[in-house]
């Protein structure tokens, strides 16, 4: 890592970006008379993805133009595949899926304003208390040598923040609640890049997925008997293709733009984090920030990535992140109103 940046173009203003238009892979559509080819193998959402290996053929602009910032990504042209005239395929209710396993870290509470706090601790080697609120309540992570009572102590010095961020995760989780579940038919939208993208269902003799840039129509080809569990598998492994291409090449421009280098990308599912840095340099992006605009994308690449320079969100942390993505306290406040609009698509 240098200890001087190398000089380089100041990035564009995100206020005035415009939408690229990605060359998103497709498969090519088969003749009438020909069976559909097979769809791309499934990313698992932890899978990674070398710093230095080549993505497949995706570009995105480095420069853009006037645009609003969450506007939704154009892309060029493709063929619609054939078949469409078909009936859509009936989908057979999914199979029960087993509950996930029951969180393994100690569970502690403590009486904080009036309330009985829980939370779930883990020690760890890092030099200070951390505290994280996500949809299974508080987190703390603690260094081995501190006490009970001193984390019972920091936890009460931050009970202001703790109590407000558990009382706007309560206010999401309502707010979810009240959506009407999608149902996964033929013509059931799924936000992609910042807008609904529309499914087109139709039967094959083999399962394939076309994507339709023009019409913003994913097409896909399901056999007889498919479920809606099938469905909602293939369209997430389909979206986490694309942001294992994508992403890889936004962390490439921006870690050109800040001078450093990061050891490893991978793919993340996690409930309550956009992204994450390791000391070790390795990149985790959530492969759910899909969903949303560029601009919000390459705002969680500039953050994990300025902390290569800086582990930690003090002043010189935020003036690197400035220093390639000047309006990050909009996109941030952006960021935070999308993810609370995102509907509950996958588990």
């Amino acid at each position: 890592m240098p200890s001087t940046p190398p000089s380089r173009p100041a990035p564009p203003d995100p206020s005035s970006w415009q939408a690229p238009r990605p060359s998103i892979p497709t498969f090519p559509s088969p003749p009438s008379n020909a069976a559909p080819a097979s769809a791309s193998s499934t990313l698992s959402g932890a899978s990674a993805a070398s710093h230095h290996s080549p993505p497949s053929p995706c570009s995105v602009p480095e420069h853009h133009a006037a645009a609003p910032l969450d506007s939704p990504s154009a892309a060029s042209a493709h063929t619609a595949p054939h078949g469409l005239l078909t009936p859509p395929v009936p989908l057979r209710a999914p199979t029960p899926v087993a509950p996930p396993p029951a969180d393994p870290l100690p569970r502690r509470q403590l009486l904080v304003g009036g309330y009985v706090l829980e939370y779930a601790l883990r020690r760890s080697s890092r030099r200070s208390i951390g505290f994280m609120v996500d949809d299974d309540g508080l987190r703390v992570t603690a260094p081995r040598r501190v006490s009970l009572a001193d984390i019972d102590d920091a936890i009460r010095a931050k009970q202001h923040w703790i109590l407000s961020k558990l009382e706007e995760r309560r206010e999401r989780r309502a707010a979810r609640l009240q959506k009407p579940p999608m149902e996964w038919v033929d013509g059931a939208q799924v936000p992609y890049l910042g807008a609904d993208i529309k499914l087109r269902l139709y039967t094959a003799t083999r399962n394939r997925t076309d994507y339709n840039p023009d019409t913003r129509e994913l097409h896909m080809g399901l056999v007889q008997g498919a479920t809606e569990l099938l469905l909602k598998e293939r369209v997430k492994s389909w979206m986490q293709q694309q942001a294992k291409i994508l992403f890889v090449q936004r962390l490439d421009l921006y870690a050109a733009r800040l001078g450093v280098e990061y050891s490893a990308f991978a793919l993340s599912s996690a409930g309550s984090r956009w992204g994450s840095c390791t000391a070790q340099r390795v990149i985790r992006l959530n492969w759910k920030l899909i969903h949303f605009s560029l601009p919000l994308i390459d705002y969680v690449v500039a953050h994990e990535l300025a902390h290569i320079l800086e582990m930690n969100h003090s002043p010189r942390f935020w003036a690197e992140v400035g220093r390639i993505y000047p309006a990050y306290d909009e996109a941030r406040e952006l960021l935070r109103k999308r993810a609370q609009e995102l509907p509950t698509l996958f588990n």
